[in-house]
């Protein structure tokens, strides 16, 4: 997980669309230090650092040249500069670098988790125009409201190449994550049919009979006027719907067309929002009372609103306040029918219908809640003490009360912790900074949410596995991570290719209970690099980034075995390729349900000249 340092302010990513990144190394030649020893699923001895990307390294083998791709990782190709707060972009507190105590500031930029890398300026490529392609409307041409007409014609020829011309359409019933959102990968309440024993019991995502995909639609990228990027955090899917965030507002698609359904206007741009919704499909966010300008950067982020995801409507705004003045939220999230949110100066929570206030947080000199992890269970991350002495509480608690169920005090001197899971409830810390990744990650707790006692620690070094967490001011911010069958899931650094591509990586589970690793490892294959998504029932769902001249999978392991089923695997024509590897799984949203991917930015910003290409989300599907 070592990586550059994170990037400048006021620097969003360049284009995002149709040619290869210019600058960049090839697929399989990441500029990444290779593990330090083998074990945890390397086949591999560690190997020496690759040289930054700003000269690439030479193919590893004697075919032409592939197009490079963006490569993950945590900075920009930029001079160093100060730094903005790690994660999706979200205004907020600012971090010192590197571990030191956050400062109260402006609105910051919106930056990709730990600085991550997007896809940079493309030049264009001859692409195939709208009206021309086949689709499901009159004419061989896809049906599109004004506003994207709008904005397509202004792009020009910005759809994709889409292959076979044939509409996916959706199957019936309801996958137990279809309706929640991306964020960052990773977590485990969504697995509600798992077993203990590691089985594929209670999984709803079948392998159709030809998993080859197409492009379904694509969302051009909003407007930004001036320099700056906007958050555009948040996706969500039902069995009605495609919801995704856009600037200051959010918008129901049609999950096969991208045709919109609903709107709901906010005032100011969405901050952060909830990953996690009720049964009934509702969800939270937390958003600024008026859009940024250059005289006023910030307006904090002081609104939290209740969303029906069905209904397509805002059910709810509140704000919460310490005394007279209005507290900027760090986080939020759902659990049960509670709307929890926090941060440094306070929070509350609230029913998620009706909007009643139902507790707010005890509030002391030397000790506060942090955040919130929801999902099946709602869990606390409690602050005590000074800086230099700090003591975290993991409380489990009840959501309509606020009452503390369980207790897990962490050793003193952890400053930061995020919950990966609540239901096994996973915490993630980078212990003493030993870390010296900037991923946030050196260690696992696996906690007895019932009686608050330590059940296993895991040590996870940074060199050995690429997982991440922002436990800063984003109490449920992390990515690569998969829990279920009281089983930990984790992608491993990548390595070393024993095939013809430069570089790959496994996927590989511990026991929560023990701490110990299961023996069971996926290999991800030649070229091809695995980040655990979400679970499925007793499976695990995985993003499989192709190399240059493949398209992406999703693919299913089996919780016993680990026998891979593919799901769907993208089209590998270039332009796609190009537009797939734009939202790499460290810095995107990504959606997998009933064969439907759905892959979308985290913000907006100006694009750097007119032939650069960009797009807020892209939906693939399968026949």
């Amino acid at each position: 997980m070592s990586q550059p340092p994170p990037p400048p302010p006021h620097q969003p990513p360049q284009g995002g669309g149709f040619g290869p990144p210019q600058g960049q190394p090839p697929q399989g030649q990441p500029p990444q230090a290779q593990p330090s020893q083998p074990g945890y699923g390397y086949p591999q001895q560690p190997q020496a650092p690759q040289q930054p990307p700003a000269t690439p390294p030479a193919p590893q083998t004697p075919p032409p040249a592939p197009p490079a791709q963006p490569q993950p990782g945590y900075g920009y190709p930029q001079p160093p500069q100060p730094q903005p707060q790690p994660g999706y972009g979200y205004p907020g507190r600012q971090p010192g670098p590197y571990g030191q105590p956050p400062q109260p500031g402006a609105y910051q930029q919106p930056t990709p988790p730990y600085g991550q890398q997007p896809g940079l300026g493309h030049p264009q490529q001859p692409t195939v125009p709208m009206a021309s392609q086949p689709g499901g409307g009159s004419g061989g041409g896809r049906k599109i409201n004004a506003q994207v007409a709008i904005i397509v014609a202004a792009v020009v020829a910005i759809a994709l190449i889409i292959g076979g011309g044939v509409w996916y359409s959706s199957s019936s019933g309801k996958d137990d994550n279809e309706s929640s959102s991306a964020g960052p990968t990773g977590g485990g309440d969504d697995d509600k049919g798992s077993t203990g024993g590691g089985t594929s019991s209670g999984s709803k995502e079948k392998a159709p009979a030809d998993p080859g995909a197409e492009v379904l639609f694509q969302i051009p990228s909003p407007e930004v006027k001036d320099d700056n990027s906007v958050v555009v955090n948040g996706s969500w899917i039902t069995d009605k719907a495609y919801v995704k965030s856009g600037v200051a507002e959010i918008v129901g698609y049609d999950p096969d067309k991208g045709t919109k359904l609903w709107s709901i206007p906010l005032p100011g741009p969405v901050c952060q929002a909830s990953r996690h919704v009720t049964e009934d499909n509702k969800t939270a966010v937390v958003f600024e009372p008026a859009m940024p300008t250059k005289a006023e950067p910030s307006h904090g982020c002081s609104q939290v609103a209740a969303i029906d995801l069905e209904a397509g409507k805002k059910l709810w705004t509140k704000t919460v306040k310490s005394g007279d003045q209005m507290i900027s939220l760090d986080n939020v999230t759902v659990s049960a029918n509670t709307v929890a949110v926090g941060s440094t100066s306070g929070g509350g929570a609230f029913d998620i219908t009706s909007g009643e206030s139902l507790w707010s947080p005890k509030a002391s000199d030397t000790c506060y809640d942090a955040g919130y992890g929801g999902g099946e269970k709602l869990v606390a991350v409690r602050k005590c003490g000074s800086y230099d002495q700090r003591q975290l509480s993991i409380q489990t608690i009840d959501p309509k009360s606020g009452k503390v169920i369980s207790e897990y005090k962490m050793a003193e001197g952890i400053e930061y912790a995020s919950v990966v899971s609540t239901e096994p409830l996973v915490v993630a810390a980078d212990v003493g900074d030993s870390a010296g990744d900037g991923s946030g990650i050196s260690d696992f707790f696996s906690v007895d949410n019932k009686t608050g006692k330590l059940r296993a620690r895991i040590s996870a070094p940074g060199d050995d596995f690429a997982a991440e967490c922002d436990g800063v001011s984003r109490i449920e911010a992390c990515s690569g991570i998969a829990v279920g069958n009281d089983r930990l899931y984790l992608p491993t650094e990548q390595h070393d290719s024993s095939g013809t591509y430069g570089e790959s990586n496994e996927v590989v589970a511990f026991d929560l209970a023990t701490g110990k690793q299961t023996g069971q490892r996926a290999d991800a294959g030649d070229g091809y690099t695995m980040t655990p998504l979400r679970m499925d029932g007793g499976n695990v769902l995985v993003y499989k980034r192709p190399p240059y001249d493949k398209g992406g999978q999703i693919v299913s392991l089996d919780g016993g075995s680990f026998k891979e089923t593919k799901l769907l695997e993208n089209p590998a024509t270039e332009a796609v390729r190009d537009a797939e590897t734009s939202m790499l799984p460290e810095f995107a949203e990504i959606l997998y349900a009933q064969g439907h991917l759905y892959m979308s930015q985290v913000f907006a910003s100006q694009p750097t000249s007119a032939d650069d290409k960009e797009y807020l989300a892209i939906a693939f599907g399968t026949n």
